[in-house]
């Protein structure tokens, strides 16, 4: 057979094999043993394996021993066992890629324990490493671990935790124990080599990328957005493939500038990497398109810094200017912070040649807003850096000393007249400060001779000089520090896979030759991802559930103890996955989808207790059977021989675990069956007077009056914890949600305030010279900013909306005394509670 990933180890589950139950690892003991067998019952002792198997293990099953061919046992129970020596089949489960046909990272093959603890079982939690808190590791793990000498938590399980070593994307640190750890050469890419033993590899033998976690590095850049031989441009899927796998929030630096200035030399050094974006000594452009290099953010845990290297400008063998504009566009509208790169110093000449950021407006389109359009293009520009490179002037002015900033903003002074040429001088320069509310400059000086810098892909630092590198640096700590997220406007931020799309949304609409429209963009962002958001998020919430819970649980708290912390971590994904969800109606989907979920699961738990309540019974009172298919009990004293081993059984049953919610309303079934034949044997015992008949009969129901009370009272609170459960992953949804648009607004906070500080500036400035109509302009900019950023209130707390209200609350309200449970299970519990036709299909109906 083949057999394809999951499952646990059926090694001590009772129900599970005709024979051999226990391997000798797993066995209560020979003594044990003996006296169980005699008795004719099972093994209360039996500890449960419960392994969780990987993919590409070995599995067993034995075919004389197994109830069902889907009963199988890991390698060590089986070399452990009797199996050994019977009729067993063997398979491996299959290996998967790291990357599958459709670029998603195969996050199943992570070696996880995730064996399942039994009630009584001791659990630990690391508080120093665990990322979400009700993170445990099983007591093999925690041993095999360094959590040891950590501040941990040590408790007794109440049954159905799974192990969560080897799950990276819950620890901070420390996430395998040594039995799990990956090693260099795991085929499944968990864990690769470091980077040093990479360095020894040539670029091309590399691997494009890994994925440790949630973080996704590149080895080397790769194209991102190319342009055909037709003239047109397209975004790469292997890029693509790798932004899709990083959900993480995304700082995004982009380099333009002349060919042949050292862009490209700058991002490597943001990459902290001496090679990467392919330098040149010659006077051919290297640089073709857009480049792009995903790093582990320096500085920011949980960030990615995303590298783009652009197409250098104004390169003669193109011949097509329009392509330059395009180019420069796409970085402005990719980035979160745009660095010009230039040689010499800043001036007219060097001005002219960033002409590009005057046709911004003709070729991104704003739909209407209260803002004038330059004003709501800065709202969402990215910061800007100009980087001047062999620079040997002074920093002087007026024979004082200037930072290279305030060299840049007396760079960026208009000029006094009127004339068309200085109109046409002043262009550039209004509109550097009209679309970008934060300005940077760094000065460097040459790095090295002519002779050396034909070669700077093999010099170090110390070969260059050393002013150049102190300079050099100063520039990396910038970016790395105070570059911000790629944001869109209303402070959104955008994940690695956001960006894939944002790219693919723009690069469609300069190749269909409409102009990029940044509404348009935020419109199919959120139509692309809050659905997809919504199907990954129920499709982790099914996988986790599956993989965590041990059907059927001993109570309804372990099922929803689980269902609470894999519904936080779900709401979690959700918030980071989705985009403007308008009205939240996405969320809502998610909330109901949820609760389907977890109405299929209670109903599974129920399913599951029954069968196994119903296996013990029938083994637990065969023998009681068997002497009443005899006619033992209708003689004389029958009766009591009868009651006794009625009570016999049901005390050995009671005894017995795993059997879950329905051991007692399964038992109380059988029990009423039994005392109607009982009435029988009573009635034919003549060692019984009329009175003891009578008295016995009262006794019998008065314990069944006590148990229906017992049984309704349970199976209320089994209701109870059911709602609770789902109206407390209602309350965590709205929790997480409040958090998310609270970051939004401080978020948008900032950028308001970011370009009102630069309107302020400049309107202080204005006010120096004879640039009148600017000045009112400036005004006017400066008011429906202030109003519209007092509209943004950080603290305003998400609005409740009236919304349907959910099944499991309009069963509530219409069978406020029936247990929900006990409902839906069938006509045993039905026949318990006394409910009728009517109230018994509304209830059964629930999770359907």
């Amino acid at each position: 057979m083949v057999v394809s990933g999951g499952g646990f180890c059926d090694c001590g589950d009772v129900s599970a094999w005709r024979a051999g139950t226990c391997c000798s690892t797993h066995s209560p003991g020979a003594a044990i043993l003996t006296q169980l067998l005699v008795a004719q019952t099972t093994i209360p002792n039996t500890r449960l394996c419960g392994r969780r198997f990987m993919i590409g293990e070995m599995v067993y099953t034995c075919r004389d021993c197994a109830a069902d061919a889907n009963v199988l046992l890991c390698a060590d129970c089986l070399q452990s066992g009797i199996h050994q020596h019977h009729h067993f089949e063997s398979d491996k489960k299959p290996l998967t890629s790291l990357f599958e046909a459709s670029g998603k990272a195969d996050m199943s093959a992570q070696p996880r324990c995730g064996r399942v603890s039994k009630t009584g079982d001791t659990i630990y939690s690391c508080r120093d490493c665990v990322l979400d808190p009700t993170c445990v590791l099983c007591q093999d793990c925690f041993q095999n671990s360094t959590h040891s000498s950590h501040n941990f938590k040590k408790r007794v399980s109440n049954g159905g935790t799974a192990c969560n070593c080897g799950e990276v994307d819950v620890w901070r640190s420390a996430p395998y124990c040594s039995k799990h750890a990956p090693t260099a050469s795991d085929p499944t890419g968990r864990e690769p080599p470091s980077t040093s033993s990479w360095q020894e590899v040539p670029l091309h033998q590399q691997p494009k990328a890994s994925i440790t976690g949630a973080t996704v590095t590149m080895n080397e850049p790769i194209c991102l957005i190319d342009t055909g031989r037709d003239g047109r441009m397209s975004v790469q899927q292997e890029a693509l493939q790798i932004l899709e796998q990083i959900q993480q929030p995304v700082v995004v630096v982009a380099v333009v500038g002349l060919y042949r200035t050292g862009k490209s030399y700058l991002m490597n050094r943001l990459a902290g990497k001496q090679r990467g974006f392919a330098l040149g000594s010659t006077i051919e452009s290297k640089t073709k398109g857009i480049w792009m290099w995903c790093v582990p953010h320096p500085f920011k845990d949980g960030h990615t810094l995303v590298l783009l290297d652009t197409e250098g400008l104004g390169d003669v063998e193109k011949g097509d200017e329009k392509h330059d504009t395009w180019i420069f566009c796409l970085a402005v509208l990719l980035s979160s912070t745009l660095v010009y790169n230039s040689l010499g110093t800043i001036d007219n000449s060097a001005l002219e040649k960033l002409q590009f950021v005057t046709e911004l407006t003709e070729h991104i389109r704003v739909k209407s807003s209260d803002h004038r359009k330059n004003t709501e293009l800065m709202l969402v520009f990215p910061s800007f850096v100009w980087t001047v490179r062999d620079f040997t002037l002074e920093l002087q002015l007026n024979s004082k000393p200037i930072t290279a900033d305030e060299y840049l903003e007396n760079s960026l002074k208009l000029k006094p007249g009127s004339s068309p040429d200085v109109a046409r001088r002043n262009l550039v320069r209004q509109s550097l400060k009209e679309f970008f509310a934060v300005r940077r400059c760094f000065v460097m000086d040459r790095p090295a001779s002519a002779a050396k810098m034909k070669r700077m892909e093999q010099l170090t630092d110390a070969d260059l000089e050393p002013s150049f590198v102190e300079q050099a640096q100063q520039f990396c700590s910038y970016i790395h520090q105070q570059a911000p997220v790629k944001t869109m406007r209303g402070g959104r931020g955008l994940t690695g896979r956001m960006l894939g799309s944002l790219a693919e949304t723009y690069v469609e609409a300069i190749r269909s030759g409409k102009v990029p429209c940044l509404e348009s963009a935020v419109e199919s962002l959120a139509k692309i991802h809050n659905s997809r958001a919504v199907a990954e998020t129920l499709d982790f919430y099914r996988t986790e559930m599956t993989q965590k819970v041990q059907f059927p649980t001993e109570t309804q708290e372990a099922l929803s103890t689980v269902h609470s912390a894999v519904a936080k971590q779900a709401a979690s994904k959700f918030m980071k996955a989705s985009f403007n969800d308008q009205d939240e109606k996405h969320l809502l989907q998610l909330k109901e989808g949820i609760e389907k979920e977890y109405g299929e699961l209670c109903k599974r738990n129920v399913k599951e207790s029954r069968k196994v309540c119903w296996s013990v019974i029938r083994r637990v009172f065969a023998s009681l059977e068997h002497e009443l298919s005899k006619g033992s009990y209708m003689r004389p004293g029958g009766y009591n021989d009868f009651r006794s081993a009625l009570d016999h059984g049901a005390q050995v049953y009671r005894s017995e675990k795993g059997k879950g919610i329905m051991s007692e309303d399964i038992l109380s079934e059988y029990l009423e069956e039994k005392n109607v034949v009982g009435k029988s044997i009573r009635a034919a015992d003549q060692t019984l007077s009329e009175s003891q008949k009578k008295m016995e009969e009262e006794r019998i129901k008065r314990e069944e009056a006590e148990q229906r009370r017992k049984l309704l009272e349970e199976q209320n609170q089994i209701q109870q914890q059911a709602m609770r459960d789902l109206e407390e992953s209602n309350a965590e949804n709205l929790r997480q949600l409040a958090l998310k648009l609270e970051r939004e607004n401080e978020n948008a906070k900032l950028e308001l305030d970011r370009v009102l500080s630069a309107k302020l500036k400049e309107q202080e400035e204005q006010l120096e010279g004879s640039h009148k109509k600017r000045i009112e302009e400036l005004k006017d900019d400066i008011k429906k900013l202030k109003e519209e950023r007092d509209s943004v209130d950080v603290d305003k707390p998400v609005p409740e909306k009236k919304k349907k209200k959910p099944w499991w609350k309009k069963v509530a309200d219409g069978l406020q005394n029936v247990g929900m449970i006990a409902a839906v299970v069938g006509p045993g519990p039905v026949k318990v509670l006394g409910l009728g036709a009517v109230a018994t299909g509304a209830i059964i109906n629930m999770f359907d």
